[in-house]
């Protein structure tokens, strides 16, 4: 898998780190401040959005009166705290991490949350030094399946898309790495597996976790 690879892009949430379970918590304490109920289908429909996009969406569908930089801003109280003190890194993630430092792999980040919460917690987890570029879809202006994130990540790495290796947890995100021109590998997350064998199928490569990685 990492053979002949220049560059890992990691998404964030459900990828390389286990923080999916945050925001159904986060979308019903919203939406109940509204006293709407959570919509069984509101994962699939907000899935690979950024996260502008995804506050335009809860704007339009749930006629939400706040901004949309409000709901941005409440998004972020809300979700801070947590994000600093209770979201771990997926198991072997950082042994990786390490692991391209020491054979000069090139790190990236291409995410669909907000820059201040990717900060917070690659600070708060202590590997914001690994990673040379973070990119957000709202940098890209597109969210997922759209090429856009990966491709912009990969110029800030100045690496060609056919030289880096994608790590994802969802169709939208996998569709836009294999768009990039990239190899994409599935990481398995428990608040996607609904979509496990379609990620399988779509996927170059699938692991449960990254330890098993390093031990091929």
């Amino acid at each position: 898998m990492l053979q002949n690879k220049q560059a890992i892009i990691f998404d964030l949430d459900g990828s390389l780190v286990d923080s999916m379970w945050i925001w159904r918590q986060i979308d019903i304490e919203y939406l109940g401040r509204f006293g709407i109920a959570l919509p069984d289908n509101l994962q699939k429909e907000i899935e690979g959005m950024s996260f502008t996009e995804t506050a335009e969406y809860f704007k339009t569908r749930f006629e939400i009166p706040d901004s949309i930089e409000e709901i941005k801003q409440t998004w972020n109280k809300m979700s801070y705290e947590k994000y600093c003190k209770e979201v771990p890194l997926k198991p072997g993630a950082k042994e990786l991490l390490e692991y391209c430092k020491e054979n000069n792999i090139k790190l990236g980040i291409a995410t669909s949350n907000s820059r201040h919460l990717v900060e917070a917690l690659l600070q708060s987890l202590h590997i914001e030094d690994y990673f040379s570029t973070v990119m957000t879809a709202c940098d890209a202006k597109k969210g997922k399946p759209a090429p856009d994130i990966y491709l912009m990540a990969a110029s800030q790495l100045q690496v060609a898309p056919e030289h880096c290796l994608v790590f994802e947890d969802i169709t939208a995100g996998i569709m836009a790495g294999k768009n990039a021109g990239m190899q994409v590998c599935a990481v398995r997350d428990q608040y996607s597996m609904y979509q496990d064998t379609e990620k399988r199928e779509l996927a170059d490569y699938y692991i449960t976790d990254f330890t098993t990685i390093l031990e091929n």
